[in-house]
Parts: C-alpha cells; sequence; structure tokens
C-alpha cells in the first residue's frame, strides 16, 4: 500500500491569519465547568464577537442542538446576522481553536484541513477528549480533503507567517505529554510536511497560568510576513517578567527563512488577573485577525489602550476592536483560543 501524500507535497500550506477569510468558525459556549458561574456574561461576549465578524465574513457557529440555534438566532440583531450560519455539532468545549480544523490553500487556492490529534492539552480533562471528534464530523459539511498526521497538536500551539515559518513553543510541543515518542526533529518534520513552512522558530515558556503548556497565542504573533509582535512584562517582581524577556531575546536573534531579521514590536501585559493562586491566562497576545478588524482582548486594565495603539499602528488597515475578556479568561483562554479562521481561495 502506498504512502499518503502529505499537504507539503501536494502543495498545500498554512496561511497566515490576515490572508483573507471566507469564514471564522465559533463554538457557542455552555460548559458551567469552563466558566464557573459565568456562562450568562460569556454568551454576551460571544455576541459581541459575533456582531465585530459578522459584517465582515461568514460566522460559521456551531450549537448543540436545535432549541440552542433558535435561542442563539433570536439575540443576533445586529448588523450582518445573515452572515451566522448554525451548524448542529454537539461539543463539550468552546475551544475550537485546538480541537478544531487546521486550514490549508494549495497554489490554486483549493482548500483542505488537518485533523490533528486533540488530547486536552497533555490528558488533562478527560471529558473533554471528545471534542477530538469534530474535524472528522466537519468533513460532510466542508465537502474538502482532510489530513490526519497521527500526532498531538492544537491550533494555539502554532503561528504561521505565510512566508516559510511557524513559531511555536518548547514548552508545548516538546511535552512528553504530547508526543513522547518524538523529539524536536520529529516534531518539526511534521510541521514541514503539514503545515507547508521551511523554517521553525522555537520560543521557551508560556505565560503563568496557561493550563495548555505554553500556547504561542498568548506570547508572541505575527502580524505581516516579518513582523512579529511579542508580549513583555514591564514588572521585574512579576513571575512572568523572565519568560518573557527570554522570548524576546530569542526573536531579537532569530532570522526567517531567507536569513533576515525580524522586526520585534512588544505588547504590553495586563497584570495580575484572577487571584494569586489561581492566576489566570490573560496576554493582549490572544488577538484574533480577521476581515477588516482585529479582535483585542481586554480586561479593564491601564495597558489595555497601549495594547490596542500598537495594534492599529501594526495593521493600519483593519480597525481594532476592544473586547472585555475578563469572563472568557476565568475559561483558561480569550477571542484566539475560542476562534478558527477559514481562509478565502
Amino acid at each position: 500500500m502506498s504512502k499518503q501524500q502529505t499537504p507539503a507535497e501536494l502543495g498545500f500550506r498554512m496561511p497566515p491569519e490576515w490572508h483573507r477569510h471566507a469564514a471564522t468558525w465559533l463554538t457557542w459556549p455552555k460548559d458551567p465547568l469552563t466558566w464557573p458561574e459565568r456562562v450568562p456574561q460569556v454568551e454576551e461576549t460571544y455576541l459581541e464577537i459575533m456582531a465585530a465578524l459578522a459584517p465582515h465574513e461568514t460566522v460559521n457557529l456551531l450549537v448543540d442542538d436545535e432549541a440552542t440555534e433558535a435561542s442563539v438566532g433570536a439575540r443576533c440583531k445586529f448588523e450582518g446576522s445573515q452572515n451566522v450560519r448554525f451548524h448542529r455539532i454537539p461539543t463539550v468545549d468552546s475551544w475550537i481553536r485546538d480541537y478544531g480544523p487546521n486550514f490549508l490553500l494549495d497554489e490554486r487556492g483549493a482548500l483542505a484541513y488537518n485533523d490533528w490529534v486533540f488530547n486536552a492539552w497533555g490528558d488533562k480533562y478527560e471529558e473533554l477528549k471528545r471534542d477530538d471528534a469534530i474535524p472528522k464530523r466537519l468533513e460532510s459539511v466542508l465537502r474538502v480533503p482532510r489530513f490526519e498526521p497521527g500526532i498531538v497538536l492544537e491550533g494555539g500551539s502554532i503561528e504561521v507567517n505565510g512566508a516559510g515559518v511557524v513559531l511555536t513553543t518548547e514548552q508545548c510541543l516538546l511535552n512528553p505529554n504530547r508526543n513522547p515518542h518524538l523529539e524536536r526533529g520529529g516534531v518539526e518534520k511534521y510541521l514541514r510536511d503539514y503545515l507547508g513552512v521551511e523554517q521553525v522558530l522555537w520560543l521557551g515558556e508560556g505565560i503563568v497560568g496557561d493550563d495548555t503548556d505554553g500556547h504561542i497565542d498568548d506570547i508572541a504573533r505575527f502580524v505581516a510576513p516579518d513582523t512579529i509582535v511579542c508580549a513583555l512584562e514591564d514588572d521585574p517582581a512579576d513571575p512572568n517578567y523572565e519568560l518573557l524577556r527570554d522570548n524576546h531575546e530569542r526573536l531579537l536573534h532569530a532570522t526567517d527563512a531567507r536569513g533576515n531579521a525580524y522586526k520585534v514590536h512588544t505588547l504590553p501585559m495586563p497584570g495580575l488577573v484572577g487571584g494569586r493562586e489561581d492566576r489566570l491566562p490573560a496576554s493582549y497576545a490572544n488577538f484574533y485577525i480577521a476581515n477588516n478588524v482585529v479582535l483585542l482582548p481586554v480586561f479593564g486594565h491601564p495597558n489595555d489602550a497601549r495594547a490596542a495603539d500598537t495594534l492599529q499602528r501594526l495593521l493600519p488597515e483593519r480597525r481594532v476592536i476592544p473586547i472585555n475578556a475578563e469572563s472568557l479568561v476565568w475559561g483558561m483562554g480569550t477571542l484566539h483560543c475560542l476562534s478558527q479562521q477559514q481562509p478565502a481561495a
């Protein structure tokens, strides 16, 4: 039996987030374990997110059943609400970035996607592993090729620049709770084969309180092929100070797939969110780039304005929309974690 060709061999690659979208995928929130006593507030935040996206692109929303679809549909009273499309596919949790499809395009603009293994962030939450089935369930909806790399990987752990580079962290992708049979070189081969990249750029650790073991989308993001925005903590007494400085230093010395240095800009951090015993992974780096807009998580902190100004300067052709993410982050993620972009041809 012949070996299946990889996406890279077939000319597919993962486009960067700023590539024009056909749609954004979301999963309606409902899990009281994820958002204890906060589901009503989180629902309102989701409606705000959908209202920001729907005038500019299709919003594909997974809901559990007909009653939820009717209830949510009645609350979609915003411009572009006709662009919200419901899909009755039951889920356990809402972090579709991590368990959902990882979309690819080939040179002709044909769509495909990767269906990575989802083990609930290193076997941390047994009941959430059922969401591993979602990409396969979507095959009948999407009707495009589905690739199965066969290794554990979450969407929030990878970030591409569209010019041959993927950015990730050692803490996550080299963690023995993901793929203990793979060393660095083996992980890099999967990333090259299934994302269509040439180079893997490794950072160290993610932020304190992040139960994903260091997802990249809380610490550093591409905003252009040659430009990275990196979270940096100002307070030397903060536990994020040293680890974010280490990542910043790595980026300052990094080069792209052509050997050129990156332009590296910094984002502040929003300080302590949650108690000191259960610090939450709040970060402005968890923004989401969509058609014509950028959704920025904010936390009622003075640095909210600094973060918005930085992103507006770096992405001038899109309008930065602050979304209060204080309720969302109690579920251990915010805007980027809950969304998944589907690129347009």
